[in-house]
């Protein structure tokens, strides 16, 4: 049960403000949707209808509710309107009967379109009064952005409404009075021009003019005669309240069931009696209202703005954001914060009165909820996602009290490394090697990095989501230079021995192991998904025990008859380049790197997205091995030669097989070694023939090929084919193909890793060594693949632009998304630095680099940090700082004064919190030494040579910016820094003071569930829209946003993406409102969820810049491109292929408002950019030089203009021939431009010749039509359109 009141408790967190959003979205209907869905779909749908609603003291308002939401929902759209905001002490009434919160609207019996509810004000209890309270002090402050500043709540920052004043929608309309050329101011502050070296910090929050708090009280506090006595509890006293009005008015006041009234109590003498007179009110708002006229206007005033606001700017976010810089804020009295930090965040949860959350419970009883039709899985999807983030939130507390020493350990004799945590029913471990478990495996470097193994395991087995099977929430916290693993509890494990729980695996690394039918049973369901091979070890008797995961993890069955799986962390294979294993071989691809290298630990496992790249790649090779053999077949008919020759050449073709490519520019093709030379048509007849017999004899015949590729639709019909293999020749093909690819099976391709191989204390029993043999192949190839395929196609992707990383996150996102674990940096960059094409790379090497830099230095960051006492936290994150980033030689730290440093150096057993070392060591960091230790770092870490002793140096010589550096070694440690002009380069003072240092987070990693039918709704409406079908694929991708909403609620990063599709795919329909009002939310929600300043925000940014240009909105489009630009500066500087684009769009815009000469200076720098990043002779070149001319054009300057057009007209005739019309296009304007100069040249001649009498013809001097730009605007920004069908 405890699951469901969860559930609908669990509603009030993520606020209802989106009720109000849904419903303008929602309704629209799949017609012809995809597969099954579509009866699915309608019966969430049914349609909604309109109900009155009348609250005391105010007329009856219309309300549209939809039947399935339930009465609690219209609770919070009331707590929620301005005019009955202040309510939360009611009951709605139909016809006199009360109707039950947690009741469908649709259950309710006469509630039709048209029925009267009425608001009726109910007595209070404790609780009621707090919560009210708690909404009254929400309401105060829902304006203020000291929650977002200090990351509580999930509250975060929303700049745009800055930009756009205020919302985009009609009131943008309004403001357009006549032409709107005339009021612009174009130009943009002088650090945001081209060429600008100065990056201001300031300018990232500008200050918003509504949150200068209008103050409604000075003082609203829990009274000190708290609780009441007994003999005013009997007259209905709940608590007592003390405020301070704006008018200095001090009152005290008493709750009570009645509700709010004054009281004759001050200060130091306590007198319940009521005042004369007493303004008994049912809410507090109404009581204020009464006593201070102050409060009574600005509480109105503040009601206005805040229902003006974007529901996006209020909506919590799922899981914290948390911003690296914010500015000084005043540290205001704030009864419920003070509370809430004394009692219910010691993991007394607010909306589960008296009881802790059981965390395991609900996690696991949410997984278990029906999942037959879409309804049943939304309401599941919808209650695992709501658990998880809940449980991400209260672990993120409870490892901060641990590691800030606020919770006693459960075996607290230990010393401080060693020690365990419970808190709020999640266990708590640091992320130290305790009692040399890993000492074999590099001790506390792999404590380190098991954790986020582990939790990759739990996000692996999530996904799959087997029946029976059941993994723990985990959540992995950095903080303060220490990992904290948080786990849920499994019932029952805690009062045994691990000895005798533990029923499947191992607990000491494989010297005992021991089996389990069920779990062989369920772990064989993830083995195909997961490509996990089942495989037997030999345990301490010697005796064969069969598996099907690696041996370390564990299976025990909980109190509550649960099948847990837990320590995930070998479950994708060993990494071999990483993992030096005497007598074993690497391939030369791998040799050629100088692999193998010796890393800090000995669990470096390949991503799971390597895994499946690498066996698609196997498959296709073994496609085309087949068919390439049964060719030969055919040939070898008429002849009659042998077959076993061909069996030898399939032999070889597995030694060298993909692997034969050595440079970049065939990596992408590394299927050439089995290319095949036929006409397609017959290949593909043959591939089809194959696999259909290939696919009978295997036992998994009717579940799903290991594939995930293009080939799907093929290889599930095979699957099904029954019948035997017919001909001996076909067989022997598919043999020959599936041994050349090492398949498991001889008889259909299925690729699978032993996780165990070359783990130490494993052993193997005798008759499994030829497999063991070909898993050490398989492994030895999938580190090769790595390191010849993968890494080639990213940085190929990288050169055509179709990755392209901005910042150090989006670059390590591009590395794991196929498969390139971040240890690889090192050899990317060297990749790189070897590739011919290096100067169009220069981006991705400098993002690279400082990737690299921050990383090492956050490694260091992470040792220093766990010596620091928290006194001198901000001195030594400050000094750290300086010797990382200033430019000041001799950086000096401010120990605290002494009497805050603890003298009692005997205390050796009282330092027993986590967080609490009390040297000073950490102040003797000299830059010149920090520096050194990074350079040896990036040296042992990533094998990459940094020839810097510097900061000063790191940035001239990799041309770097001191900005971005502390952007990003801020956001990867946490650390938060007030925000105001740093001097880095000041050789006479240190950049950071202890005062600028304002904050530490915690970094956080944990599972993200997913929403799978609306992402399949997602999938297919993108390749609707791919296919030119826009209005079916819109309709999809409507349908998408209504799933999406209903699981992840309103905020969250897959509902940007949909945002953003759709408001694109709106805009090409012509619908330009429609894709504006879209594209604003989609800024908002990235802003809110990924971060002010994250590169998905400044492309936001830009989409919506074009959008409000389409709409007339010219001022706006260029504040928004100028924000763009900004944040483009701060993030990754000038010099980004990117930026071209930016400039484009900017110059485009500048045209278009007539300012030439500003108009020219981003127009030239884009196609600086662009030559350099897109080669000179490229389209995009040809473009940028059309763009310029034009600008010289408008301006008159036509030899210019003739120039530039010259050069575009010979990169079109060069690339696409003189028929093309993008030729015939050029060199019309250029003939027009002919012209014109002529003209203009005739008519200056006439001057000189005739003096003032001089007949002039009037020239065509005209500002570009907003059509054409717009034209051009949507041609750079790929916007193609396309005739609808």
């Amino acid at each position: 049960h405890s699951a469901d009141t969860a559930m609908v408790n669990g509603d009030r967190a993520h606020g209802h403000t989106e009720e109000a959003e849904s419903k303008q979205d929602g309704n629209g209907e799949t017609d012809g949707g995809e597969d099954s869905n579509e009866q699915e779909v309608i019966v969430i749908q049914d349609t909604g209808f309109t109900v009155k609603i009348q609250a005391p003291g105010t007329e009856p308002f219309d309300l549209q509710v939809s039947p399935q939401e339930m009465v609690q929902e219209i609770h919070q759209v009331l707590m929620d309107r301005e005019d009955t905001c202040h309510r939360t002490c009611f009951s709605l009434q139909l016809d006199g009967n009360v109707l039950d919160n947690f009741a469908e609207l649709k259950s309710i019996e006469g509630l039709q379109e048209g029925s009267l509810l009425k608001v009726v004000e109910e007595p209070y209890t404790v609780r009621e009064a707090r919560i009210h309270v708690r909404h009254i002090r929400d309401l105060l402050k829902s304006l203020d952005p000291s929650d977002a500043y200090n990351g509580v709540d999930c509250n975060s920052l929303s700049f745009l409404s800055i930009f756009t004043d205020g919302d985009l929608g009609d009131s943008g309309k309004r403001k357009k009075k006549g032409n709107e050329l005339e009021q612009i101011d174009c130009t943009p502050p002088e650090h945001i021009l081209p060429g600008s070296k100065d990056r201001p910090l300031v300018p990232l929050q500008p200050q918003n003019k509504d949150w200068k708090p209008m103050q409604c009280l000075k003082v609203l506090t829990m009274s000190g005669w708290n609780p009441p006595p007994g003999n005013r509890k009997m007259h209905g006293d709940l608590m007592y309240l003390y405020m301070v009005t704006v008018e200095e008015r001090h009152v005290s006041v008493t709750a009570s069931t009645r509700g709010f009234y004054l009281n004759q109590s001050t200060t130091y003498n306590f007198n319940p009696k009521p005042a004369n007179p007493s303004f008994l009110s049912h809410s507090l708002v109404e009581l204020l209202s009464q006593i201070s006229p102050a409060f009574k206007k600005n509480f109105t005033a503040l009601q206005k703005k805040r229902v003006q606001r974007h529901p996006f700017e209020r909506i919590a976010t799922p899981f914290q954001v948390y911003s690296w810089t914010a500015p000084q804020v005043d540290h205001a009295m704030d009864c419920v914060r003070a509370e809430d930090a004394y009692t219910s965040r010691l993991g007394y949860e607010e909306h589960i009165p008296g009881q802790t959350r059981d965390w395991n419970e609900e996690l696991q009883t949410t997984r278990e909820l029906p999942r037959k039709n879409l309804p049943e899985r939304l309401l599941r999807e919808r209650a695992i996602f709501k658990v998880h983030s809940d449980f991400a939130a209260a672990a993120t507390r409870g490892a901060i009290a641990v590691i800030d020493g606020n919770v006693m350990a459960i075996n607290p004799g230990e010393e401080t490394r060693m020690q365990m945590f419970i808190w709020n029913n999640i266990f708590f471990s640091l992320g130290f090697d305790v009692r040399d478990h890993y000492r074999e495996l590099g001790g506390d470097a792999a404590a380190h990095a098991a954790p986020t193994n582990d939790l990759n395991g739990v996000r692996a087995y999530g996904a799959v989501d087997v029946e029976g099977l059941y993994t723990l929430g985990t959540v992995v916290v950095d903080y303060r230079g220490y990992r904290v693993t948080a786990q849920s509890i499994i019932p029952g494990i805690l009062e045994r021995e691990q000895e005798q729980s533990v029923i499947y695996g191992s607990i000491d690394f494989g010297k005992t192991v021991v089996s389990h039918s069920k779990y062989l049973e369920l772990l064989e369901k993830t083995s195909r998904p997961l490509k996990v091979q089942r495989h037997n070890v030999l345990n301490e008797k010697n005796e064969t025990v069969e598996l099907c995961s690696s041996v370390e993890c564990k299976g025990i069955i909980g109190n509550d008859g649960r099948h847990y799986i837990l320590d995930l962390l070998r479950t994708f294979p060993p990494d071999l380049n990483f993992l030096p294993v005497d007598g074993e071989e690497l391939p030369p691809e791998s040799q050629r790197q100088g692999f193998p290298r010796q890393h800090r630990h000995r669990l470096a496992c390949l991503r799971q997205e390597l895994i499946e790249a690498f066996v698609e790649h196997r498959y296709l090779l073994f496609m085309k091995m087949a068919a390439l053999q049964l060719m030969q077949q055919k040939a070898n008919k008429d002849t009659k030669t042998n077959t076993p020759a061909l069996t030898e050449t399939s032999e070889t073709t597995s030694e060298s097989n993909a692997d034969t490519t050595q440079t970049p520019t065939t990596a992408s093709d590394s299927l050439s070694a089995a290319e095949v030379s036929t006409d397609s048509t017959s290949q593909t007849v043959n591939i089809t023939s194959v696999a259909s017999q290939a696919a009978t004899d295997s036992e998994e015949n009717s579940s799903k090929p290991a594939t995930n590729g293009p080939l799907d639709l093929a290889a599930t019909q095979n699957g099904e084919c029954k019948s035997p293999l017919e001909d001996p020749k076909s067989r022997e093909v598919v043999l020959n193909a599936c041994k050349a690819v090492g398949s498991i099976s001889n008889t259909s391709f299925d690729i699978r890793f032993n996780p165990d191989i070359f783990s130490p204390g494993v052993r193997f029993p005798d008759d499994s060594t030829d497999d063991v043999q070909k898993q050490k192949q398989l492994l030895k190839d999938a580190a090769a693949f790595l390191v010849s395929c993968q890494i080639p196609s990213l940085v190929k992707d990288c050169l055509d632009h179709s990755a392209l990383p901005m910042d150090g996150a989006t670059l390590t996102e591009a590395l794991r998304q196929r498969g390139i674990n971040v240890r690889y940096l090192g050899n990317v960059l060297e990749f790189v630095d070897k590739t011919p094409a290096k100067a169009q790379l220069e981006h991705f090497y400098r993002i690279g680099i400082s990737e690299l830099i921050t990383r090492c230095a956050k490694h260091i960051f992470k040792t220093y940090l766990q010596g620091v006492e928290l006194s001198a936290l901000s001195a030594a994150v400050s000094h750290f700082l300086n010797c990382f980033l200033s430019s000041f030689p001799d950086a000096v730290a401010h120990l605290p004064p002494d009497e805050l440093v603890s003298r009692r150096k005997s205390r050796k057993r009282r330092n027993r919190v986590p967080g609490g070392g009390d040297n000073t060591a950490w102040a003797s960091l000299t830059p010149n030494e920090l520096w050194k230790n990074i350079a040896s770092e990036a040296q042992s870490y990533y094998h990459f040579t940094l020839q810097c002793e510097s900061a000063d140096q790191v940035v001239e010589k990799y041309g770097l910016q001191k900005i971005t550096l502390l952007r990003e070694i801020s956001v990867k440690t946490g650390i938060q820094i007030l925000i105001k002009e740093y001097n880095f380069d000041s050789r006479h003072k240190p950049a950071f003071t202890e005062e600028d240092i304002l904050n530490i987070f915690p970094v956080v990693k944990h599972v993200n569930p997913k929403a799978s039918d609306a992402f399949h709704f997602f999938q297919s409406g993108q390749a609707k829209v791919q296919q030119g079908f826009l209005k079916e694929g819109c309709e999809l991708i409507n349908e998408a946003l209504n799933l999406f909403n209903n699981v992840y609620g309103a905020m969250h990063v897959e509902i940007c993406a949909c945002l953003r599709l759709l408001a694109r795919l709106n805009y090409i329909m012509g619908d330009h409102p429609e894709a504006l009002s879209n594209q604003q939310k989609a800024v908002l929600m990235s802003e809110r969820v990924l971060g002010i300043e994250h590169p998905n925000t400044i492309q936001e940014y830009m989409h919506l810049a074009l959008y409000c240009f389409a709409n007339g909105q010219l001022s706006t489009a260029l504040k928004l491109l100028y924000r763009a630009r900004y944040l483009m500066l701060v993030v990754s500087g000038e010099d980004h292929p990117e930026m071209a684009l930016l400039d484009s769009n900017i110059g485009l815009v500048l045209h278009g408002v007539m300012e030439y000469d500003l108009s020219l200076r981003f127009l030239e720098n884009a196609l600086t950019i662009n030559t350099k990043y897109h080669g000179p002779r490229s389209l995009k070149v040809a473009l940028s030089h059309h763009l310029v001319a034009r600008v010289y054009e408008s301006k008159a300057e036509f030899r210019s203009a003739l120039q530039h057009e010259k050069e575009g007209y010979t990169i079109y005739k060069n690339q696409m021939g003189e028929a093309h019309e993008k030729t015939k296009e050029s060199s019309e304007y250029l003939k027009y431009l002919t012209q014109q100069a002529v003209a203009l040249q005739r008519t200056m001649n006439e001057i000189y010749k005739n003096g003032s009498n001089a007949s002039i013809m009037p020239l065509k001097f005209t500002a570009p039509s907003m059509a054409s730009v717009l034209e051009q605007l949507n041609i750079i920004n790929g916007i193609i359109f396309i005739p609808l069908r």
